[in-house]
């Protein structure tokens, strides 16, 4: 599990096809206490550290399946992108966004990208399966950031993003036509499946 806060923007630094995706992406967390089977999110996808190099020159390498590629923007990225990380949370650790399972529900768009105050206000639009999860000031996971829903409307929600979030994360290279990875509230999925819809 993880709480949606990144500590690190890595870059992807090698990508190999060969039956899965092979992922390496350079990092400035410290990997010396990351074992190998670990979690890390990158950009809100919850992958598996295969191997790792630490030092100097510190990079983790994680392999991609057909169903991550088909649900997220992995697919698309190419050497040098930047990707958002966090390692997973521990019992006692601050909890200081919502609870976000690193299982990516879909892609969304980026339509608007406009300053707000100090603040960034960012609309996306989702696809209609995921539109009826996403409820003013309920939570969201965007590429792997823990943010608040300001408002609905149809398949298009919007967030402000405030400044220390807009530098410290990818979304300060966002522009309209961008995709996201879009993970909805764990309780929102779960009431829905009880509810039968």
């Amino acid at each position: 599990m993880f709480t949606g806060i990144v500590t690190d923007v890595g870059r992807v630094r090698h990508i190999e096809k060969r039956g899965d995706t092979h992922i390496v992406i350079s990092t400035a967390l410290d990997l010396s206490n990351v074992p190998m089977g670990a979690s890390i999110a990158c950009s809100g996808a919850c992958l598996t550290v295969v191997d790792k190099g630490t030092g100097k020159d510190n990079w983790f390498a994680v392999t991609v399946s057909g169903e991550t590629l088909s649900k997220t923007t992995l697919g698309s990225w190419k050497m040098n992108d930047p990707v958002n990380l966090e390692r997973p949370m521990r019992v006692g650790d601050e909890f200081g966004g919502h609870i976000v399972s690193g299982h990516v529900d879909g892609v969304a768009e980026v339509k608007l990208v406009a300053p707000e105050g100090e603040s960034t206000r960012m609309m996306f639009e989702v696809p209609v399966a995921l539109a009826r999860f996403i409820a003013p000031k309920g939570s969201v996971a965007l590429d792997g950031v823990s943010l608040t829903v300001n408002e609905v409307d149809s398949t298009r929600f919007g967030v402000n993003i405030i400044p220390h979030t807009f530098k410290v994360t990818t979304f300060g290279k966002a522009k309209p036509g961008s995709k996201v990875n879009l993970e909805i509230d764990l309780l929102a999925r779960y009431v829905a499946r009880i509810l039968g819809k």
